[in-house]
Formats: structure tokens, sequence, C-alpha cells
């Protein structure tokens, strides 16, 4: 949709998500999210195991090493997948292997350089046990998001008449503001913010069985509907000429589209 024009001409755009508590800051991570596949060999596992080429083994080798790549890792840069399929019979040596992988960091250019080196974690997987490698990213990047300062404060405010109190110090450390969505290519065209508002869930946190359960609760029910008049409201204010553009927030004119919320 970027790409094609769709939000050319367009002066804001926002977005709320539910999460454990209020946050109006949002710095989601730049996202790659690829798939990973291993074809090595079939065979028994009893009768001729040198004749296989195990393509589960190619996965542990590349997740031993993934583990110790954390360790020259940014601290922004996040490696989580799973394995998918690797065989399905105890007594066969599996002959594919396939699984998704996301690598996240603070800003596309680090993330191009994390994606590099957790792909060669990979490929030490297909060199240690002898199987070929495909890496297949599923779709275009997510950029990391730029929030726009004057909308933040101005929905913050908003949001303190509605009696919640959102602190616009920055918050840092791990949280949903470090999650990962698709706006963050929309916020490099068009001034965006991405607040987050409580639904009351503590101690459970979002993708967790109790937090679903909190939404569909009063508090998730007013969050939704607090959401829907803040953006309103924020958006009065554009219109009034009340959330002018500081340096530092205005989005770039045309950058390049490198690309849901995860």
């Amino acid at each position: 949709m970027l790409d094609a024009g769709v939000f050319d001409g367009l002066e804001v755009a926002m977005m709320v998500h539910p999460g454990p508590t209020d946050a109006v800051w949002a710095r989601p991570l730049a996202v790659a999210h690829f798939d990973v596949v291993y074809t090595g060999r079939e065979s028994h596992a009893s009768a001729y195991p040198t004749l296989g080429v195990n393509a589960a083994d190619a996965f542990t080798v590349a997740q031993v090493a993934i583990g110790l790549l954390r360790q020259q890792l940014p601290a922004s840069v996040r490696v989580h997948g799973v394995v998918r399929e690797a065989g399905t019979a105890p007594n066969a040596i599996p002959g594919s292997a396939r699984g998704s992988w996301y690598v996240r960091a603070a800003t596309l250019e680090d993330l191009a350089v994390a994606f590099d080196r957790v792909t060669e974690c990979f490929r030490a997987g297909a060199i240690a046990t002898g199987c070929s490698l495909e890496v297949v990213e599923t779709s275009p990047r997510y950029s990391d998001f730029r929030n726009d300062e004057a909308l933040v404060a101005a929905f913050a405010a908003n949001a303190a008449a509605l009696g919640r109190d959102m602190d616009l110090a920055e918050v840092t450390g791990p949280g949903m503001n470090t999650a990962s969505t698709d706006m963050g290519n929309v916020s490099r065209r068009v001034r965006s913010i991405h607040p987050y508002l409580g639904v009351e869930s503590a101690p459970a946190v979002n993708h967790q069985a109790a937090f679903a359960d909190a939404t569909v609760r009063p508090a998730g029910d007013r969050a939704a509907l607090d959401g829907a008049i803040l953006m309103a409201q924020t958006l009065i204010d554009h219109a009034l000429g009340e959330t002018a553009p500081t340096a530092q927030t205005a989005p770039t004119a045309k950058e390049p589209a490198r690309a849901h919320e995860g």
C-alpha cells in the first residue's frame, strides 16, 4: 500500500495497540521475517545411519551458533524463531527441516548487519551437517518507528483528560513498545504515533492467554473506546493547527519503503 501511493498526501497516521499499561511513546524495532530450509538426505537411523544427512541437526548447530553470537550483538537486537518441521519418525533421519525466524534491531542499518551475522549461523549448520540451505525473506523489512513529538504531546494531553496518565518521558527497556510493525515504514513518509492503552492485564502481557482474557473484560472495552476518542481528539488538534511538526520529527519526503504488529 505504501509503495502504491495509498499514503501519499496524508498528513498524519495514528494507531493504538493494547498493552499491560498505558504508554504514549512507541519504539518498535526494525525487523526481517524469514524462513530457513535445510535439505539433507533421508535414511534409516539404525540400519543405514551413515547414508543419511540429518537436516534437523543443522538447526541444532545453527541455534547453538546464534546463542553464542548474542554476546557480540547490540543490546537492542532480538533473534527468535521456531522449527516448524524436522522429521516425524524417530527411526528415520530427517532429510528436510524448516523453520521461521525474526531478527529485530533498533534501526534498518543495524538490522542489515545483524541479519547477515545470523544468516552466517544458519550457514554454519549447513556446513557442519552437509545440508543445503535456503534462506527466504517472507516480507519486506519493517522499519523502526519514528514518533512525531507534537502528536505524541497532543495525544498524552487528551489522554490525561480521560484519566489516563501517559508519561512524556520516553520509556526504555523491554516492552510492547519494542515489538515491530509495518507502520514503521509509514512513519518514514507520514507524521505518525503509535500509543499503547492499558487493559489492566498485569501480570499478564501481550501474547499470553491471560492477556487475551483481559481484552474482553470492561477494561479492554474501555481501551478500545478510549483509543477511538483519543485519536479523534488528536486529529482535531491537528486540524486546528496545534501539532506543528518539529525539525527532528518531520518525515523525509518519499523515502523508499522496505516493507501488522508482532
